[in-house]
């Protein structure tokens, strides 16, 4: 499985491993300051948290889950037993309604997936309707606290490497891909700066 990413040291471990193998690290973290853990707990709410996220800005994510938790309708129960009509109220698409029914009917054995290899971390979360590599990768990194996983399917990453990189253009995720790799065994705290670079380039979040 690798380094588990379990406390802020950890994650200064791995910035200033970063900042020794590539200046340019080195002059993001200058200017984001110490990296979030981005630690959440694993289970279905962090992957139904990780489904609303889905296509949408930081910002509506934050306001569709405030709602659903204030309904109470963040567990795989509540889920199945609400109708359409309460679940929209909350702010999910008709798409989404399904993908959120489809994970409570998983049954994913949430525990056992703390203790396999990442890859079948992926294998078994995309197997869902509605879970994509995004999504398990995010869980994963965040929920599982895998160091060495990265999302390059973001769109925030993308553009954060573009622009630390002078990239021409924004990578394309296979791209991306490839050029993460040369950030392990780190690659998710380099997401981590990333994400903090995208905020101070920007002006406003990449990730929640």
């Amino acid at each position: 499985m690798g380094r588990i990413i379990q406390t802020p040291d950890c994650v200064a471990e791995g910035a200033a491993y970063l900042a020794r193998i590539e200046p340019r690290f080195a002059d993001a973290l200058a200017q984001t300051g110490p990296l979030p853990l981005r630690r959440r707990r694993d289970g279905f709410e962090a992957l139904l948290d990780a489904i609303v996220s889905q296509q949408v800005s930081v910002a509506a994510a934050a306001a569709i889950w405030g709602r659903m938790k204030a309904a109470k309708l963040t567990g795989p129960r509540k889920v199945i037993r609400a109708s359409d009509e309460e679940l929209r109220a909350c702010g999910l698409s008709r798409q989404k309604i399904r993908y959120a029914r489809a994970l409570a009917a998983a049954r994913i054995d949430f525990r056992a997936l703390r203790d396999v290899p990442t890859p079948e971390v992926i294998a078994t979360l995309v197997e869902v309707p509605g879970i994509g590599r995004w999504t398990a990768e995010i869980y994963a990194m965040f929920s599982l606290g895998r160091a060495d996983v990265f999302a390059p399917g973001d769109l925030a990453l993308q553009e954060a490497a573009k622009l630390l990189f002078d990239l021409e253009a924004r990578p394309r995720e296979r791209e991306l891909r490839v050029m993460a790799e040369a950030w392990a065994p780190w690659r998710g705290v380099a997401a981590r700066a990333l994400w903090a670079y995208y905020r101070v380039a920007k002006d406003r979040e990449g990730i929640r």
